[in-house]
């Protein structure tokens, strides 16, 4: 659309002198000529004047800011233009997100005007004190003015008088027998009378002066007084008092109930912003406190200033923005279940499965150094690649990883690491997006928009964002404002059609004997707000099952290299000798040279040594979507998590699980306890050891690191297995 075409949706007679002049700048920078902007004006016939066009036209020498377009674009907005698009566009880096139609309460080009009439019983007296009593206290200073200056042909204020109680104006005022002008001054009959709405401190008029920022003004002077009615009265606004100005306006004395001066402002550009995309031009240089508006009671130029009426629309601000805001919704309308009930819509596809849904959200919770951000980057490499996360299988798609914590460098080198110590070839990197925030984020409620514009179109199934605190608004502990901000959550998951899923710390103490839901940091909301909550509890691993980890990591390496060198080396070792690291470590000293074995024993430091940096872990799921499903145990081997698949954590108890109280008595009888663990090294050893065939009393020992008379010991202190032939089978 070109710059003349736009000037068919603006108005010249809806606008300000400014904006006027702004046309026509706009007009020239982009290449036309004063004629058109000679033929747009003619069409407002009130102010035009032939000439005066082509004058301001040679004044528009050009600026290092010069007015463009996108002005032209603006007006025509607030006129009720709405740009057409087509059904898929990108969104522009500046694009605004959400209802294109804010504010938007009545359809300004189907208004009808209510007529305002004069009073036709006169009574200036019962006017006038009426306005002090509804806008005033008794005790409050009123600012008003009824001489004025000439200029130009208009009749100016002059200061006037602000010292007077409004209780001494209505005392004096009500014993005045009709004569206004024997109380606050006789004004020129062609020029009418002032009063200032808000109270002063009796010192003077200006802004700082004002005791109490409870009243704006609403006027317009450019459409008649009935449409002016009308719209005030239709957006309800909390007018106290509607006075008509004897002249081409009505002044509506609004309610917005200000704290302070700053807080006044916001609500004054909030109330002005509503006026004028519902149709009613305000006069913008009407903002101030202190502004003086025109007194009922008076006369102008032969005409009545009056009191149209007094408390219309909300009762008060509050009230009125909850109106305002609730009307313009865009929440869907109440379905019948009949007309949904034989052609249900269909679920969403699991991204997760068995955990979470596509579009849906979800919380991984728990304490520091649960390895929480590297089990997001492996989620993200599951998703990219389509392989399993953890204990479940992903869906392939496109991921984005929103990096709030590491700097730039650490994150992507994560990315490798992990792929790395998965194993996994990075066949579909191209799916990774990162987005690096460190020292750059802002508050979730900014975020959100941000994050749309740069995620749109691009075909996400998921949007990691990792962590949680560094995005939060407002009080973790409250639950009001912890709806709000995970309500962003649901806002990017809509607008994007991707699943959310974000990380949150523990709150402090011991967490063992909580429920998963529980143990989030701040506010319930955290935990009942997702679509999947997944908690992570750490296990307190003793010495013996670490014991047994570092003989079958040792074990591990002692394949691996046998594996690189001899294709026949297990026909020279038993299946018992398989699971020791004694057995195995002897058997790669035999056929291993000496260079080679040397070298393997650092790779065996390694692992030992990586064994004793392990942790264990066990994660908890609460769902909507899906069943609950049994914990899922893991080892944190950094800088991934693995599933323990052959049952090593199954007993182990998680840390704090048991209350102070059981602790203190377990140290109290530690001979029970002692007990309680050789029989659980015990299982842990005959499973780790178990190839499709029982172990042997002498695997059991090479694998626990004991005396084999000390396995026959423990065995028979179990009561749980038979030993025939020093083969160890569970007792039916």
């Amino acid at each position: 659309m070109t710059e003349l075409e736009l000037l068919e949706h603006i108005d010249p007679a809806m606008l300000e002198y400014q904006d006027w002049v702004n046309v026509g700048m706009a007009l020239k920078d982009a290449g036309f000529t004063a004629s058109d902007w000679d033929k747009w004006s003619s069409r407002d016939p009130g102010r035009y004047h032939a000439g005066e066009c082509f004058k301001k036209w040679g004044s528009f020498t050009g600026s290092p800011h010069p007015v463009t377009a996108g002005t032209l674009v603006q007006l025509a907005k607030d006129q009720g233009w709405k740009p057409e698009r087509s059904e898929s566009y990108e969104l522009g880096w500046d694009a605004i997100i959400g209802a294109k139609d804010e504010f938007v309460v009545i359809n300004k080009n189907w208004v009808e005007g209510r007529e305002v009439t004069e009073p036709e019983q006169w009574n200036p007296v019962s006017q006038l004190v009426k306005y002090l009593e509804t806008l005033f206290e008794a005790s409050e200073n009123v600012g008003y003015v009824t001489e004025s200056w000439e200029k130009d042909g208009k009749y100016l204020p002059t200061k006037g008088c602000w010292d007077r109680s409004a209780g001494e104006l209505i005392q004096q005022l009500n014993r005045c027998n009709g004569d206004i002008g024997s109380v606050i001054g006789d004004c020129k009959p062609t020029a009418g009378a002032w009063i200032r709405f808000n109270p002063l401190d009796g010192q003077g008029v200006k802004n700082e002066n004002v005791t109490d920022f409870r009243y704006a003004l609403v006027e317009s002077d450019n459409m008649d007084t009935d449409h002016q009615n009308a719209i005030i009265r239709e957006l309800e606004l909390p007018v106290a008092c509607l006075v008509h100005s004897g002249g081409k306006s009505i002044h509506a004395i609004v309610r917005v109930e200000a704290a302070n001066y700053e807080e006044y402002r916001k609500r004054v550009d909030y109330l002005y912003t509503v006026c004028q995309k519902n149709g009613l031009k305000i006069d913008s240089q009407n903002r101030n406190p202190s502004r003086l508006s025109r007194m009922p009671g008076i006369m102008r130029n032969g005409h009545k200033q009056f009191l149209v009426d007094t408390n219309i629309g909300k009762e008060s601000w509050k009230a009125w923005q909850e109106w305002i805001e609730g009307i313009n919704d865009d929440l869907p309308e109440p379905e019948s279940l009949t007309s949904v009930w034989d052609s249900l819509p269909e679920l969403s596809p699991p991204l997760i499965d068995g955990v979470l849904r596509q579009g849906h959200k979800l919380l991984l919770a728990g304490p520091s150094k649960a390895g929480k951000s590297f089990s997001l980057i492996e989620l993200c490499c599951a998703i990219a690649e389509g392989r399993k996360w953890l204990n479940w299988s992903c869906t392939q798609g496109r991921v984005m990883y929103v990096n709030l914590e590491l700097d730039r460098a650490s994150c992507l080198h994560r990315f490798k690491d992990v792929y790395a110590a998965l194993g996994w070839e990075p066949k579909n990197v191209s799916n990774i997006d990162i987005w690096n925030l460190r020292g750059k984020s802002v508050p979730m409620d900014k975020l959100a928009p941000k994050l749309i514009r740069r995620a749109a179109k691009k075909n996400h199934i998921a949007i990691i964002i990792d962590p949680l605190y560094k995005i939060i608004t407002g009080d973790e502990n409250s639950a009001d404002q912890m709806a709000a901000f995970c309500n962003q959550f649901d806002k990017v998951a809509t607008e994007l059609g991707a699943a959310v899923i974000y990380c949150h710390h523990h709150s402090k103490g011991s967490q063992g004997n909580k429920k998963s839901m529980d143990r989030a940091s701040g506010s319930g909301v955290f935990a009942r707000d997702p679509d999947a909550l997944l908690d992570l509890i750490e296990l307190e691993v003793n010495e013996d099952l670490l014991k047994q980890e570092e003989n079958k990591a040792v074990a591990h390496v002692c394949k691996d290299w046998l594996n690189r060198h001899f294709d026949d080396w297990e026909d020279k070792v038993s299946q018992d000798d398989l699971c020791s690291e004694k057995a195995m470590l002897e058997a790669c000293k035999k056929l291993l040279d000496s260079d080679a074995y040397h070298s393997m024993q650092k790779d065996v430091s390694v692992a030992r040594k990586a064994v004793q940096q392990r942790t264990g872990w066990r994660i908890e799921g609460t769902l909507r979507e899906f069943p609950k499903f049994p914990p899922v145990n893991l080892w944190f081997d950094y800088p991934v998590h693995s599933v323990d698949d052959v049952g090593s954590l199954k007993d182990v108890e998680s840390e704090g699980e048991k209350p102070p109280w059981q602790k203190a008595r377990e140290k109290r009888k530690p001979k029970e306890k002692k007990e309680k663990d050789r029989k659980i090294s015990l299982e842990n050893a005959i499973n780790s050891c178990n190839f499709g065939e029982p172990p042997t009393i002498q695997t059991l020992a090479e694998s626990m690191g004991i005396a084999e008379r000390t396995v026959r010991a423990r065995i028979k202190e179990h009561g749980g297995f038979d030993v025939t032939q020093n083969i160890v089978t569970k007792k039916k």
